[in-house]
């Protein structure tokens, strides 16, 4: 995407303290743009919903928008890419997250929309059980050109990005800093090549340190980004579990490798699991069931059925699905409704043969 002055509106709004995603969303949905909350009377803000007299003050002060140039200068001169929420590139499954950053920067050449997409996370302090069946499930997954979501954080992480490499996969890591930097140094090799297939994720600016408490945020990222989110080993604390439940906040699926009780490392995955959080799994052979990209058995054609009789809701859901395919969360946004909602109708529609279900819960016409 080119650099425009709406560019330079859209970073500042995005690092507007006291402006986070909802805030963010409700001012784009009454101005239509970012240069247009900016330039926005005051007294016509704070006739809005939640925009304190605190927010106006930091919109018109104009701190964020010269810090905003700079960034810009950045993003240039390192070819970074910016993706606001808007913008029709922006990852359409994170999209529809409601803590969705506003605006997120990247870095190499990867397709955010691509068919597939996982997040394979876990431990630092990866077993080296942990580590085989990482790369054992990863390798097997390159059959369905998947692509591979992680943190970049030593065990798991790094383990998923380089096995994704040997198998040229698709590879991207969500970072809890700026672009101007890679952390843990160690794996600097591994983010450059990243950016051959694949690439780097951030919602940070430069000259953002990786503080601790960026990880977890960071996390709704490759929560967010993906179909599914697979937790390999994790502790009962960790950032990994963070991850799967943000997955599943988000209806996405989410699965688990269990193991011993008495095993730190695998707590957390034995919680998921507990807690039905999570699916159980042991090979690749029980996600590609379950994501329904099993390929040695073709599925049964669901036979239509003529003159089926649709109720106002079903007919809707028909109708916004012509020449599309859409995802579960994007469809009850369509017709302002909770998934809850709409799920009983998506299945009779699916049972009558009108349409079809594809992988990471999404729809289209049959």
């Amino acid at each position: 995407m080119p650099l425009t002055e709406e560019t330079l509106y859209q970073i500042a709004l995005a690092k507007t303290v006291h402006i986070g995603p909802s805030i963010g969303r409700s001012l784009l949905d009454e101005y239509g743009s970012a240069r247009e909350v900016f330039k926005a009377p005051k007294k016509e803000l704070v006739k809005i919903s939640k925009i304190t007299e605190r927010i106006v003050n930091n919109l018109a002060d104009n701190v964020a928008l010269k810090r905003a140039e700079q960034e810009l200068n950045f993003i240039d001169k390192h070819n970074i890419q910016v993706h606001f929420i808007t913008d029709r590139e922006y990852p359409r499954r994170l999209k529809f997250c409601k803590d969705a950053p506003l605006c997120i920067f990247t870095k190499g050449l990867m397709d955010l929309n691509a068919e597939k997409m996982v997040a394979v996370v876990g431990t630092r302090k990866a077993t080296p059980y942990g580590r085989e069946q990482t790369e054992k499930i990863v390798t097997e997954l390159a059959q369905h050109n998947v692509t591979i979501i992680s943190g970049l954080a030593f065990g798991i992480d790094i383990t998923a990005h380089r096995t994704a490499q040997e198998n040229n996969l698709q590879t991207a890591a969500v970072l809890a800093h700026g672009l101007d930097r890679i952390y843990p140094r160690e794996h600097t090799q591994t983010a450059k090549r990243m950016l051959e297939n694949g690439g780097l994720i951030t919602d940070y600016w430069s000259g953002t340190n990786p503080d601790m408490g960026n990880f977890p945020e960071r996390n709704r990222i490759i929560a967010g980004l993906c179909d599914a989110t697979l937790v390999m080993e994790s502790r009962l604390q960790g950032g990994s579990l963070i991850t799967g439940k943000l997955a599943f906040k988000y209806n996405r699926d989410v699965f688990a490798f269990p193991g011993k009780s008495i095993d730190n490392n695998s707590r957390g995955c034995n919680f998921l699991i507990k807690s039905h959080q999570a699916a159980l799994i042991e090979d690749v052979k029980d996600i590609e069931y379950q994501m329904g990209w099993e390929k040695s058995k073709k599925k049964k054609k669901v036979q239509k059925k003529l003159f089926v009789e649709l109720n106002d809701e079903e007919q809707a859901i028909l109708d916004i699905l012509k020449d599309k395919k859409l995802a579960l969360d994007e469809i009850g946004l369509e017709l302002n409704k909770s998934t809850s909602q709409i799920s009983t109708h998506l299945f009779n529609l699916e049972m009558n043969g009108l349409i079809k279900s594809l992988p990471g819960k999404m729809y289209q016409l049959n």
